[in-house]
């Protein structure tokens, strides 16, 4: 993938992650407003309700009065979640990490901004139900985002799916690029052919020569075998016409002691005629005789 392409998507996940930062603000912006020292808000009778609380601990209130600690985390966390988005390629297969990444980046973003203005962050979701802990909605963002990862971890991504430098050395075949990105997939494909030769050692000259060679070799195999068929058909076809002239000399031979025998008997006659010319004279002498 071209550097241009990675910058684009580093870029719009930086425009979705200062979204997400905006309602979140937003949304505490009008819970300060609206719900400060006044009687929660109850959406769902005896289950959800809006109520105001200064959260001084970690997420759901843990880990109380720790501002320090928690701005060390949230800036290393911010970071390293930056550093990830620069590193996962921009594909449909880890789109929804990504996404994962994105979310968990505006929520620490979004209470890291609390901590540093307010020393506390403002939390104004509660179930009664269940009586689970007050959060916000920057909360919502790493918890949801972080039980996504989980499942990808364990059933989607394997464990050289998440090796980011092979990741990014995928060779892209350039009829899967659109035209005007075809350019920048030959280049990429050509930068990954060389990595894989550099990594295995490869030698292109002493790989190019056994191709040719195997290709010359087949090739005057080729021409040698339609040599030889060509020579076979030539003998056939001479033994052919030599048959066909042994029958033709014969047939003229035949023809010719036919013609020799005709004129024979005509020269010499009959003597079958004669024979019966000289019982018949025979005959009549007898006859006179008597």
């Amino acid at each position: 993938m071209s550097k241009q392409k990675r910058a684009f998507f580093v870029v719009l996940d930086l425009i979705i992650m200062g979204l997400l930062v905006f309602i979140d603000r937003y949304t505490k912006i009008l819970a300060s407003v609206k719900l400060k020292d006044k009687e929660p808000v109850r959406l769902i009778p005896e289950v959800f309700e809006l109520r105001y609380l200064e959260n001084r601990g970690a997420a759901f209130g843990m880990l109380q009065d720790m501002r320090t600690l928690f701005i060390v985390v949230g800036i290393v966390f911010i970071v390293l979640v930056l550093y990830l988005l620069i590193r996962v390629p921009a594909t449909a297969k880890y789109r929804l990490l990504r996404i994962c990444l994105v979310m968990i980046g505006a929520g620490a973003i979004g209470n890291l901004y609390d901590r540093f203005t307010l020393n506390y962050v403002i939390d104004f979701l509660y179930f009664i139900y269940i009586d689970f802990p007050i959060f916000n909605v920057a909360d919502i963002y790493v918890t949801v985002s972080s039980a996504i990862l989980v499942i990808l971890f364990i059933f989607v991504y394997k464990d050289e799916d998440l090796d980011m430098k092979k990741a990014n050395t995928v060779k892209v075949h350039s009829s899967m690029l659109p035209r005007e990105e075809t350019g920048a997939g030959e280049e990429a494909e050509e930068e990954n052919k060389d990595e894989a030769k550099k990594e295995t050692g490869e030698n292109d000259e002493a790989g190019a020569r056994p191709e040719t060679e195997t290709r010359a070799e087949t090739e005057a195999k080729e021409e040698a075998e339609a040599r030889e068929e060509a020579e076979e058909e030539e003998e056939a076809e001479a033994k052919e016409e030599a048959e066909e002239e042994e029958e033709a000399e014969a047939g003229a031979k035949a023809d010719n002691e036919n013609k020799e025998e005709a004129e024979a008997e005509k020269k010499t006659g009959d003597p079958g005629e004669d024979k019966d010319k000289e019982e018949t004279g025979e005959k009549d002498e007898a006859e006179d005789g008597e």
